[in-house]
């Protein structure tokens, strides 16, 4: 009999996985390049027992795990700032951060520092290095769908925007801020063919407002269930309890 409560509240450990996984996608719903969580549950260890005299198969609940990010495309969103890029495709950006590591990014919210370097909202500079030229403007460079970057006048060629993809971007490490870093599963990065860099947009999150609430909905009558049923047998047992005495 406490097996059944044991599943039960395994079961809703699970399902209290899954609401803060929309929870946290519901709360980027408007976060630049946001991919929304995919969470899958799997059968915990199944056990053999002898039940008046016959063998049966006795689970031991669920259990939830985050499978890795929705890659669906989001919606670009024309923002009219030079330093705004969008990708529209597979891809990731490449960023330097401040401790000496490299990390992936969607968001494309650049910026200019004190040195006129190209780089994100948190101050990593994006890489390959772009360098803006001392009395040059954003508003003088524009960036092709192939992320060259040229400033004014002719063949003023700042350098290139690279994009970069990995094998399996499931499993990619969520390093916070929109960043990603690269693991053994998902694979080294490489070159991006066929993906193109919009300048002036960018990216919003590609999180369904109404499907994620849908599936909170959904969540949270799940989790009422399995405290039911902790209830139930925890009345199961009380008479036992009851009937030995």
């Amino acid at each position: 009999m406490l097996e059944g409560m044991y599943a039960a509240a395994s079961g809703m450990n699970a399902q209290q996985q899954q609401i803060d996984a929309i929870g946290n996608d519901l709360a980027n719903a408007s976060t630049t390049g946001y991919k929304a969580e995919r969470v899958g549950f799997r059968d915990l260890l199944y056990n053999q027992i002898d039940q008046a005299g016959t063998t049966t198969s006795a689970g031991a609940g669920a259990a939830a795990e985050t499978i890795g990010a929705n890659q669906s495309q989001g919606a670009i969103q024309s923002t009219g700032d030079p330093l705004d890029l969008a990708i529209e495709g597979p891809g990731y950006f490449t960023v330097k951060q401040a401790d000496g590591t490299t990390a992936l990014t969607r968001d494309g919210a650049f910026e200019v520092d004190a040195q006129g370097r190209l780089t994100t909202a948190e101050g990593d500079l994006v890489q390959p290095p772009i360098t803006l030229p001392k009395g040059v403007s954003p508003s003088e460079i524009s960036i092709g769908s192939d992320g060259t970057v040229r400033g004014p006048g002719a063949g003023g060629v700042l350098g290139k925007i690279s994009l970069v993809t990995v094998a399996s971007p499931d499993r990619l490490l969520s390093a916070g801020a929109s960043l990603f870093t690269v693991t053994s599963a998902s694979g080294a990065p490489r070159p991006v063919a066929g993906t193109s860099i919009h300048q002036g947009a960018l990216e919003g999150s590609n999180v369904d407002t109404a499907t994620e609430m849908v599936k909170m909905i959904s969540t949270q009558r799940s989790y009422q269930l399995e405290s039911s049923m902790i209830q139930t047998e925890n009345q199961m047992l009380s008479i036992a309890n009851q009937l030995r005495s």
